[in-house]
């Protein structure tokens, strides 16, 4: 059996849902589980049961601290052990993110990974076009955003959810593997573009100024999201693999219009 953490997560959720559609079966385990899911809290040990589970899809717990992160990953992986779990797959970060702010968390828990005695297999997932849609802000006069002229191999979560399902699907046929799962190079002026309007650039001490006088972020946002602006507006994020549509035996799903699509959806007149 297949158990994919993080269940309510989007992510997760879709990987669940692509797993469906195959006819695999597969179960989501949550700390806010429902029905036919199973319960798991990574900050609560003795609530994590993987008894009868062949593969596990550990969907990275990242929002926190690194240290909180690498101990809820730490945790699970010992009661995958403990348990008898014979697959990790886990959902990390593209290897061009190193620059990133969030990107320790998800290299020691790769190293948790490897050396947890269990088969593996490591998918280093881009960033979401959804994500950079998301990050755009709408002003009168269009788009804005700290991106500068950068660009982002951006990728739509639906497909990183198909090649989380592929492997789990044959978790023997991909261990030991780590995989790049980017997709083609977009800028914040090709979403402005695709959606007929202008996009301004904004320094980076500007936009972290914003960050920290915005009341809804926990502390540890606003230098993780300046650092995800700064990788992309210096190039550090335009890294190119073949991992991703080898997997799927697909064309890529356009990351450029699910971002544009994002972005018109917080658009204040369309909400």
């Amino acid at each position: 059996m297949i158990l994919v953490t993080g269940a309510t997560g989007q992510l997760a959720s879709l990987t669940l849902q692509e797993l469906a559609d195959r006819k695999v079966a597969a179960l989501g385990g949550s700390r806010t589980p429902a029905d036919g899911q199973r319960y798991l809290d990574f900050e609560d040990p003795a609530s994590l049961d993987l008894t009868g589970i062949s593969t596990l899809v550990l969907v990275s717990a990242g929002y926190a601290e690194d240290d909180q992160v690498i101990a809820r990953h730490r945790t699970v992986l010992d009661a995958a052990v403990r348990d008898g779990v014979m697959n990790v797959i886990y959902t990390s970060l593209t290897g061009a993110g190193d620059h990133l702010g969030f990107a320790l968390a998800h290299r020691v828990t790769e190293d948790l990974v490897r050396d947890s005695g269990v088969a593996w297999t490591i998918l280093r997932n881009g960033l979401y076009a959804e994500l950079i849609g998301a990050l755009l802000t709408w002003t009168p006069n269009g788009l804005e955003s700290a991106f500068g002229d950068g660009v982002l191999s951006a990728v739509a979560r639906v497909d990183l959810a198909a090649a989380a399902a592929t492997v789990a699907s044959d978790p023997a046929g991909h261990a030991g593997k780590t995989y790049d799962l980017v997709g083609e190079p977009i800028s914040a002026r090709d979403v402005a573009e695709h959606l007929e309007v202008a996009h301004r650039s904004i320094d980076l001490g500007e936009y972290r100024a914003r960050l920290l006088a915005d009341d809804a972020l926990l502390p540890f946002q606003p230098p993780m999201l300046a650092s995800i602006a700064t990788n992309v507006r210096h190039g550090y994020l335009s890294n190119s693999s073949p991992d991703l549509a080898q997997l799927l035996d697909r064309p890529l799903t356009d990351a450029l219009a699910v971002a544009a699509d994002t972005a018109a959806a917080m658009r204040p007149e369309a909400r």
